[in-house]
């Protein structure tokens, strides 16, 4: 079935004003932002990979628990501590009906590290990748990884073959430069795209050749998804039965879905650990008044910064209660979390006395880029932080915009934050990935002239450290973490790198806010901690 494709302003009207009639079969569902890619590797962002996981697959993917499951391979083994073997499912087939081979895996592995691919962190740029034979793949690298597979869940496999013939080059950064992958897929996976609109609808139908047919419960045959960005009008659409899954769902409106006859919520805390990033790479701090001086780079007004917020209160006013304040820049559920660490208190006077120690008695300004769509009250909650700042003398100029803008202010090269909020899942939910993206020492200064060509090839240590924060010893523990196999021994030294981590305030780690999902109970699904919506594992009955 299709359906008639309205302006944005339009289908949001519609969606609250005339009720429509769809086949049990088909899964209508709306969500705050867009994808922003059709492209795998364009951006690491958990909306958009998880939507693009229903389309492509990897070697492995997640299952509801979190756990690893044989995908595209159907198993692996280590040869030897630096050289493992990938056997590839046989049988599979791309959407344009080629098949799958290990050349598409060699191919996928060099084009996931080049241009400015955002997955760079998959796969070593010193990893070789060999095609054994058809269905075989060998990936040898010059230093033992026990964990080289954890991370490639969403490391989507592309087609050589239909790559090459439609001129797909390699990524560009935020998608801004067209390829024809923008809009267009060919992937392996359940689901495969009928029609792409973007900021205003996107079809796609069940894959009928799709190598696991039959292998899951849903009988989704259609998906229609539609970017609503009002929260009130998702809510709206969900309660008048003109949408069958709505995420997020603001908390405020929790009470009132679980108490309509029709809807209710699904709702856990999720694995994602919000936090603050703040510029201590730039000279002088976006927002700030005096040249060539950033006060970031001083940590005891990070330090201030941090004991000027009081996540209690945004954890009950603004979260009402759903939400885990965090000490550490990893969840509960992810290998190298410890309880043993605690968040700095919240404590405005001893802010001030940092403040003044540092050199700043009467505060300081900075720009303070903020989200209206990415996360669970993003925008409520910086105006909130902005507002605890204000009152240790810190002037948080916040500007609040909509994801595309948002990233394209915060991410490389432009970087354009004093401060900024973001949200962080360790694609391999262990520690070390955290530490290598986010705290390992980026290589090239952005005002380098080297940064964009550097952005462009060998950025990978740091890629998502655009904070600048730089500790060589943290360098060393997270390549030594890498290598080593021993489980005691490893974690010993994460615990270790957190703990330096945590004393340098690389970050200000919020909180893991509880995912809330707005059901149609006519529908079945499972929430998972990542918010990845797998439609594998949905069923929509009459």
């Amino acid at each position: 079935m299709k359906k008639s494709i309205l302006k944005r302003a339009s289908l949001a009207l519609a969606l609250v004003a005339s009720p429509t009639v769809i086949h049990a079969e088909t899964l209508r569902f709306a969500a705050q932002g867009d994808v922003v890619s059709m492209d795998p590797y364009v951006v690491e962002e958990v909306f958009t990979s998880g939507f693009l996981g229903n389309v492509y697959e990897g070697l492995i993917r997640r299952a509801p628990d979190l756990s690893i499951q044989p995908a595209l391979a159907e198993s692996w083994e280590l040869i030897s501590p630096t050289h493992w073997r990938f056997h590839l499912r046989k049988g599979v087939k791309f959407h344009d009906g080629t098949p799958f081979t290990a050349d598409d895996v060699v191919f996928s592995a060099e084009r996931v590290r080049s241009g400015a691919s955002d997955f760079k962190n998959r796969l070593a740029a010193d990893t070789e990748v060999v095609a054994v034979d058809d269905h075989t793949v060998d990936f040898i690298g010059s230093k033992p990884n026990p964990i080289l597979h954890y991370t490639w869940a969403n490391w989507y496999i592309m087609s050589r073959q239909w790559a090459e013939a439609n001129n797909v080059s390699a990524p560009q950064k935020g998608g801004e430069d067209e390829s024809f992958a923008t809009l267009h897929e060919n992937g392996t996976g359940p689901f495969s795209l009928v029609k792409r609109e973007p900021g205003v609808r996107t079809v796609l139908e069940a894959n009928d050749d799709w190598w696991g047919a039959g292998s899951i419960p849903t009988n989704v045959t259609e998906v229609v998804y539609t970017p609503v960005p009002n929260a009130a009008t998702r809510v709206a659409a969900l309660l008048s039965n003109q949408l069958d899954v709505v995420f997020p769902i603001p908390v405020q409106d929790i009470a009132r879905i679980d108490a309509t006859p029709g809807a209710h919520i699904e709702a856990g805390p999720e694995v994602r650990t919000m936090y603050l990033t703040m510029n201590q790479w730039k000279d002088t701090l976006p927002g700030y008044s005096q040249e060539g001086k950033n006060p970031f780079k001083d940590q005891r007004v990070r330090e201030a910064v941090y004991r000027a917020i009081d996540v209690e209160i945004i954890r009950k006013k603004i979260m009402r209660g759903r939400a885990t304040p965090s000490a550490l820049m990893v969840a509960p559920g992810v290998n190298g979390y410890s309880e043993d660490f605690k968040r700095y208190e919240y404590d405005p006077e001893k802010s001030k006395a940092l403040l003044e120690e540092a050199g700043y008695p009467d505060g300081f300004s900075f720009t303070f880029q903020c989200s209206n769509n990415m996360y669970i009250n993003d925008e409520a909650i910086c105006l909130a932080v902005s507002n605890m700042l204000a009152k240790v003398g810190v002037d948080a100029k916040a500007n609040v915009q909509s994801k595309p803008q948002y990233l394209k202010a915060i991410l490389a090269p432009n970087m354009d934050f004093g401060m900024a909020m973001l949200g962080t899942t360790p694609a391999s939910l262990d520690s070390h990935i955290a530490l290598y993206s986010l705290h390992m020492c980026p290589r090239v200064s952005p005002d380098s002239a080297l940064w964009a060509l550097a952005d462009q090839k060998k950025i990978v240590a740091g890629k998502s450290n655009f904070a600048g924060y730089c500790n060589p010893e943290i360098d060393r523990l997270a390549n030594e973490i890498l290598v080593t196999t021993d489980t005691g021994a490893r974690n010993d030294l994460i615990n270790k790198a957190w703990k330096i981590t945590t004393d340098d305030v690389a970050y200000i780690p919020l909180h893991q806010s509880w995912g809330a999902w707005g059901v149609r109970d006519n529908v079945a699904l499972k929430v998972r901690a990542d918010n990845i919506f797998d439609w594998r594992y949905v069923t929509v009955s009459k």
